[in-house]
């Protein structure tokens, strides 16, 4: 699952600029990850401003695979579940 996010979220950037967090979610889950594992952060400031980082995080049994997409670059990593069942804390989209 580690590759697939990795593989979808480079790809998304390859356009270069900074994905939107609704372009985030469709690219995952049009690889065929379920909709409701799927958790992106916003990738707008309350002001309007472009965020400096996305971050996405994909439930897989009792882990997650949680991404960073920060200036036309990803960094994934495999972290433990949090134990309200998401990935992500804080407001996501």
């Amino acid at each position: 699952m580690k590759s697939t996010v990795e593989a979808v979220l480079n790809a998304a950037i390859r356009g270069g600029g900074q994905p939107e967090t609704a372009g985030i979610r469709a690219s995952l889950v049009k690889a065929g990850i379920p909709a409701d594992a799927v958790e992106v952060t916003a990738g707008r400031t309350p002001t309007g401003l472009a965020a400096d980082a996305v971050e996405a995080g994909v439930r897989d049994g009792s882990d997650c695979i949680v991404a960073q997409i920060r200036t036309g670059t990803v960094t994934v990593a495999v972290l433990p579940g949090l134990a309200s069942g998401g990935c992500l804390v804080g407001v996501r989209d």
